[in-house]
Order: structure tokens, then sequence, then C-alpha cells
């Protein structure tokens, strides 16, 4: 079946190897094992159920957030050659009768619904008159009610599933989840914690960043200036900033569009259209324009707010780079924008419980703007709490090359203060009497009386609040939840307390992050080709052949069809289709310029390791048993360090011998039990953080799978 899977995603989707994770998701839904895959934005998540919707008999059914995905995705399969529909409320009643006519009949292999359709007695008749292949859970975070997006009809699905007289595999898959949202999806879907892969949450191709105090749009305009004839999307936080800012872009002759829940559906989808179509560069909407886009060629985003929550956030700015092609990420934060959230969190018609997880996440969401560490780990660490720091070298933390300030007496000074106002008070409040305020409230509090009153009185209030958000962000301090969050002191800020720790701190703002740009003749020549044919078709342009496809055949310049067909991209159906009209158009370029197309050995290598019957897991190991290191396994096999790791240990859990002494040495092993004694076993940062530097995280684990297996003798 993997050998039919393999030649598959060459034929139909034109790749010769799996990225990481895809192929251990796809040959567990081929053993028909309920499975969860959490894979970034643009990782390849559909091709993990489509490619054994394939394999497999019967039609796989796709349980879809978004009557836009529904269309991109079965738009982009039919053209691809894949028998696929969709069952929706924009149905007219005869399409509605022909679809479900063919799905009686076996014509597709895929089906992507909405939730709400299994509340209907005829729909579930009608798969249980039909072999299912698979029920697959598509952005499968709305099924949790701890996930940022969470859909009562999702989990209401879940009940359903039971009225069917046949038991399918089960696939979930989503970019965003957490530990807590993971465990959740796993206990209604009947998923094994070992049939969960997750590979990663790092968006290599993406650079992050947050930019303070910045005029907001003329930013905007520098940015859309840079990005010249390149998509962007700009997310606000309320209808009104949408049509205010579509205004401005428009009046500034702007090829914009605008999207939000107040529009009309017809003018949502003609808004929609004309930026999937390449008619708009630029769509200005709030978040309701999110899972819906499937576009590939997104090369910026920025948020002109703050989010409500870094899962929001993260899926919201993956939208750019989904062909893999490096993009930018900007994060605009202003303080009053915290305002904005909180007044719409108290304006939700959510419960109690929620609402405090709410403000919570709403707190990781300000520290993330506030934080000097990388912003790509910060965001990891968030999903993974277990994951190592990393340094992505392109963020705006990465890139800021100012000193920094020692601050530990300021911090001190900090520290005292909040102890002196009891811990009852919120950061304005203790900025303003370190600074020495003299407003109403500090005097009706007698806190003008307090020895730390004025005590950074040479400082900017906003300086003084700027080091109170830094040492939340650093966890020196703590910040409740709640609509009227107050500041405490944490256990890490002991040590400074007790002068055995230090504290540092950039001081001056950054300016703008400097960006290249590119200009490619015949990439731009290749972009008109084809939109001429997605208008004919009328497709979006990156059905026709994504944008990374179309900087590839820049590079290599393909005129034949082995050549072509050595794109990454480039399938067998879609080849037959639009192939010779590119090869066409290349060849035509290459003669007036006079330009020697480039040997085919020189392409991109699309070799992958030999196929065995060994499982994934064993390779790798096998490979570190023979000496080969874990950085050079994870670059021969395409997987992330981390997963190798897990590859390794999975593999001594199941038996296989190792020389423990290659990994870790005695003391090492003595310091980590004793970390693991004290602060627990449950996870591995409070261990790590007991720990000297050297001792990394596969060390900390290996440890402990060798404690376990002592004590399991």
């Amino acid at each position: 079946m993997l050998a039919q899977a393999e030649n598959y995603l060459q034929k139909y989707f034109g790749y010769t190897s799996f990225r990481p994770g895809q192929k251990e998701i796809i040959q567990n839904i081929l053993g028909q094992t309920n499975t969860l895959g959490i894979l970034p934005t643009g990782g390849g998540k559909s091709i993990c159920f489509q490619i054994p919707a394939l394999v497999l008999p019967g039609t796989a059914i796709v349980i879809s957030p978004l009557i836009s995905l529904m269309k991109d995705q079965v738009d982009a399969l039919n053209l691809a050659g894949i028998p696929a529909a969709f069952i929706n409320s924009t149905l007219s009643s005869y399409e509605y009768q022909h679809i479900v006519a063919g799905v009686q009949n076996g014509e597709y292999k895929l089906v992507y619904v909405a939730p709400e359709r299994f509340g209907s007695m005829a729909f579930l008749e009608l798969l249980n008159d039909i072999p299912i292949s698979a029920i697959v859970f598509d952005e499968a975070h709305c099924i949790s009610q701890w996930g940022h997006d969470f859909r009562p009809s999702y989990r209401s699905v879940v009940a359903e599933l039971n009225n069917l007289n046949q038991k399918p595999v089960i696939a979930a898959l989503t970019a965003t989840a957490t530990r807590d949202v993971a465990d959740d999806i796993r206990r209604l879907l009947s998923i094994e914690e070992e049939n969960t892969f997750i590979t990663g949450f790092a968006r290599e191709n993406l650079s992050f960043h947050v930019m303070k105090g910045v005029n907001k749009r003329d930013f905007i305009l520098q940015t859309i200036k840079k990005h010249k004839n390149e998509a962007g999307i700009i997310y606000t936080s309320s209808r009104k900033e949408t049509d205010q800012l579509y205004q401005f872009l428009k009046g500034k002759n702007c090829s914009a569009a605008k999207y939000h829940a107040g529009l009309k559906e017809e003018e949502r989808k003609e808004a929609q259209d004309a930026f999937v179509y390449d008619e708009s560069e630029i769509m200005v909407a709030t978040n309701a324009f999110g899972m819906g886009i499937d576009k590939s060629n997104v090369r910026y985003v920025i948020h002109y707010n703050l989010p409500r929550n870094v899962e929001a956030y993260y899926q919201e700015a993956g939208r750019a780079g989904r062909d893999g092609t490096d993009s930018i990420c900007y994060l605009l934060f202003a303080p009053q924008d915290i305002q904005l959230q909180k007044f719409l969190i108290e304006e939700s018609s959510l419960d109690p419980q929620k609402i405090d997880q709410e403000y919570s996440k709403l707190k990781d969401m300000v520290n993330y703007c506030h934080t000097e560490k990388c912003l790509q780990s910060y965001i990891i660490e968030y999903f993974d709490e277990d994951a190592e720091s990393i340094q992505c070298g392109k963020c705006s933390s990465c890139l800021d090359e100012r000193k920094s300030i020692d601050i530990t007496q300021e911090a001190l000074m900090i520290f005292s203060c909040i102890k002196r106002m009891g811990e009852r008070f919120g950061v304005t409040l203790t900025a303003q009497v370190l600074k020495g305020s003299n407003n109403k409230r500090i005097r009706e509090m007698n806190f003008n009386k307090l020895s730390t009153f004025g005590l950074m009185k040479n400082r900017k209030e906003k300086e003084i609040a700027d080091m109170i958000n830094y040492l939340l962000a650093e966890d020196y301090l703590i910040l409740t939840d709640g609509k009227y969050p107050t500041v405490k002191l944490s256990a890490k800020a002991v040590p400074v307390l007790k002068g055995q720790k230090r504290i540092y701190m950039k001081i001056n703002e950054p300016g703008p992050v400097q960006e290249t740009e590119e200009n490619n003749e015949l990439f731009e020549m290749l972009r008109k080709l084809r939109k001429k044919i997605s208008d004919e078709e009328n497709v979006p342009p990156f059905v026709v052949f994504a944008d990374t496809a179309l900087k590839e055949m820049s590079r290599y310049f393909p005129v034949s069809k082995d050549m072509m067909l050595n794109i990454k991209g480039v399938g067998q159906m879609k080849f037959d289709k639009y192939g010779e009209y590119f090869i066409q158009a290349i060849k035509e370029f290459a003669d007036k310029h006079n330009i020697s197309p480039r040997p085919a050995a020189e392409m991109q290598s699309r070799t992958e390791e030999p196929i065995d019957d060994r499982p994934s897991y064993q390779v790798s190991f096998d490979y570190f048993i023979d000496g080969v290191t874990i950085k050079d396994i994870a670059k021969k096999r395409n997987f992330s360090p981390i997963t190798i790791q897990e590859h390794i240990l999975r593999s001594i859990k199941e038996g296989n011998a190792i020389d423990w002494l290659g990994v870790f040495n005695e003391t090492e092993e003595e310091l980590v039990l004793q970390a693991a004694d004290k602060v627990g076993r449950d996870k591995l940062k409070p261990i790590k953080e007991e720990l000297p530097e050297e001792i990394d995280y596969f060390k900390i684990k290996a440890i402990l799978v060798k404690n376990e297996l002592q004590e399991q003798a």
C-alpha cells in the first residue's frame, strides 16, 4: 500500500518524497488505526488524508469548517484528476441531488461536508448506504473545548458517528494544538497517544516581527511598497477598522479587498475570489477571514492589532508562505490593543471558566510582544513546553543588535514596590507609584507614602511599564488572570532578591527590519501565463501551479517533459494539462535572452532513502547505532532532530539494545534522577531548569527511559 501511496504522490501531486510526518500518518491510516496529526500550517496536512482516500476502497468523508475551504480543496483535487465533491448550503437543489447520486454510485474518493450535516438523518442514511474509507476531522482543534476556535457542532459529530453501521478509521489533523487540546481530541476520537504524530510547530520559512511604537498606516504602506506585486493579508480586530483601513488603502491606489462578517455573503465571496485569483494583492480582514483561505503565495501577513491568543495568531500568521517560500509576519503592537481584547472577551457570551481561560491566553499573547527571546522559539514552547529553545536568526528578537543593559537595580525597585503594594495591583498603577505620580487614586490609597514612591522618577512611566512587562514575559513576575489582573512576584525572582542572579534587558527600540527584494523576469512572465490559464478554467492561480513550482521553473528552465516532471509540484496529471504551455513559454524566454537551460543533473535531487520493511523509527535507530549523529540523521531523513530523538527512544523501549554511555555519563544520570525526584517527572522543563546547561532534553529523556525500563525489569 505504501508503494501505491508514493506512486500517487508523484502522479497527482508532483512530489517524489513525503514531508516529515506524512508517511507515518498515511501508514497509520492505511493500517486502519485512528490517528492524530499535528503539522504546521503549510506542512502538507491535506495529503495525509487525500493519499489514503485514493488508496483505500470507498469514499473518505472530510469534515471541514468553512465552505470556501471546501471549494478550494475540491477544485484543486478535481483539477489534479481526483474525483471529489462537497455538500453544503451553497448547492442548488439540483446540484445537491446530482452529488448525492454520485456519492451513492461511488463516483467520489473524497466528499467534504460541514459538521452540521451529521445532524441530518438523511445524510446519516446516505453514509450508511456507502462504503466509507475514512472519517477525517480537518482543523481538528475545533472539536476541543480548550481550543481557540471551539465549535460545538464539531464536537456533536462524535456522538453521531455511533449511528453509523460501520466503524471507519478516523483521522484528525490540525496545526494548532496545545497539550490540553491534543489530549481532548484523543479522548473524544479514541486515539492512542502513540498514534499521535507531531512534526514540530516551527515554520522555518517565516520570520516573525513585533513592531512597537510605529505609525501603523505608514508602516503598512512601506511594507506594501517592499512587496510590490505580491500578496499580503492585514488582520484587524474589528469591522470598523477593516472598513477604515480598506478605504485608506484604496485612497492610496493600493490593490485591496476587504472581508468581515458584516458584509453580505455575496460581497465576501467576491472579495475572497478577487484575492485568491490575484486580482487584489491585499486582503484587509477580521479573523472571520482565516481557515477558508488556501492561497499558497501570501508573502506577508500584518496584524494591525494584538490578537487574542497565540493559537489564533499563529494560525493567521501561518497563512503566509504556505508554499514554503520565505515570508514575513508583522505584529503592530500598541498597549491600548490589550484593552480592546479585554472588552471583546467581556462582551462575549462565554461562561466564567471560559472567560478566565481567554484572559490567560491573552496574557501569553501580551508576553509574546514583550519577550526578548526568539519569537519562533516562544511560539514553539507555547505549544510544546518541553521543546528546546532555538534561535531562528531572523525574527525581530534575533535581529535586535542592541546591547543588553543590566537592570537588576531597577528590577529590585519594581519587586519591592509590588510587595509594598500588597501584590494587589496591575502594571499601570505600579509604574505610576514608581514614577511618583500625583494622581488622585495614589493619594487616596496612601501609596505616595510608600518608601518606593518616586524611586524611579528619573524614568518615563512608559519605560517603567516596559520593564515590568519584560519581567512578566521572562517569568520574574506573574500576572493573574481576569478582567483586572494583578502583578505578583514569582519564584524566579528569589535568586535576584538574594543577589544570586542579575537581569539584563535591551532598552532602546529597534528600527524597522530591512528586507531584501527579489525580481525575476521569467517568474513574472510565468505568473501571467498562470493567471491567463486560471481565468480560462475559472480556478485560483495557485491551483494551476504553486509559486514554488514557478520559481523552480525560473531557476532551472525545464524545456522537456522529463525536466518538467522533476519540478516539485508538477505531477503527471498537471503536466498533461499545462506542461507544454509552460515549456513553450520557457523556451521562448530562453531564446529571447540567449539563456541555456541548466543540465537536468543540476536540478535538485528528488531521491529519498531506499524503501524497506523496517518501521521508520527503526531506520533512525539503526543509523544512530552505526554512529551517525542525530543532526545528520535528521538531515538525511528529512525529519526534525526531535523526531529522530523520539524514534531512538521508541526503539529502545521496544527492546533494542544501546550503549547508554554513548548518550550520557554516570554523573549526568545521577543529576537528572535527583532533579526528577525533586520536581517530579510529569514535565521535562522543571527538570531541565535544575540541571547544568550541557545536559540537554535528549539526555534527560534517555535517562528517564533507562530508569523506567530498569523499574519494569
